[in-house]
């Protein structure tokens, strides 16, 4: 079965998953104490998930450099997290499908991204 993911699916999910999480107890104070520009950064985002989604290749940056630079705030528990309420958001908005699609794709960033927030403290640690 063929997934169709449009771009009105990211422009939807996008700002609303991030709203949530602004509003999170947990996660609410590490995005806005990390992020200033709300409406710029959301922009990236799209950009980062059209490319991840569609394969438009719009997102020209590094996901990892800006993770690692908020190694303290990147725990397991955090991630746990985001990836919860990602699952809650995606699943109200998009249908079945595209939303088991937006997840799974969620679930292997999280991995590599905790692999490199791992690798960067074991290796300022030493």
């Amino acid at each position: 079965m063929t997934t169709e993911i449009k771009e009105e699916d990211i422009a939807r999910l996008v700002p609303a998953f991030y709203e949530r999480v602004r509003q999170d107890r947990v996660l609410g104070p590490i995005f806005n104490g990390a992020i200033d520009d709300w409406h710029h950064h959301l922009g990236k985002l799209q950009d980062f998930w059209s490319s991840v989604m569609l394969t438009t290749g719009r997102y020209k940056g590094q996901p990892m450099v800006a993770h690692v630079r908020h190694a303290k705030h990147m725990t397991a528990d955090n991630f746990a997290r985001w990836l919860a309420l990602w699952r809650e958001v995606s699943g109200e908005l998009l249908s079945p499908a595209a939303a088991t699609a937006f997840q799974q794709k969620a679930d292997r960033i999280a991995e590599s991204l905790q692999l490199g927030v791992q690798f960067y403290r074991e290796r300022n640690e030493a």
